[in-house]
């Protein structure tokens, strides 16, 4: 295992959770195994452990992108994993805000339908709460 999959793996883990990763794991088959590495040294043990920014900012700016492509199932995940950074329910509520001016209000208007579902799933299972 290279130091990248190695780092990759440790930071996709603490980002996304050990549940989520495991699944991806166990699902992987001989077909997207390559994908499934290339994800993992590449944006997990490359991008993401830079020292520009740190996970909130990276984080903040992973919805807005999600949001601009509407890739909704990432969008939730990534929810998830702004809480699990630091971001709180505030802070994600302007995430969205701000790309409802640069991505769309009905983007954003979705947005906020997900990360609602999402964050109300995440109180219900104990997850970050507010302070």
């Amino acid at each position: 295992m290279s130091d990248s999959h190695r780092k990759g793996m440790q930071t996709r883990r603490a980002v996304l959770g050990e549940a989520h990763v495991d699944r991806a794991e166990a699902t992987k088959t001989a077909f997207t195994a390559d994908f499934q590495d290339l994800i993992t040294r590449y944006a997990w043990g490359e991008i993401w452990t830079r020292p520009g920014l740190n996970r909130r900012m990276r984080s903040a700016m992973v919805l807005t992108a999600l949001i601009a492509l509407g890739h909704w199932n990432e969008f939730a995940l990534h929810v998830r994993a702004a809480r699990t950074n630091g971001l709180s329910e505030d802070e994600i509520k302007e995430v969205i805000l701000q790309a409802a001016i640069y991505c769309g209000v009905p983007a954003a208007n979705h947005a906020f339908k997900v990360a609602s579902q999402t964050l109300e799933q995440l109180r219900g299972e104990g997850g970050p709460r507010e302070s």
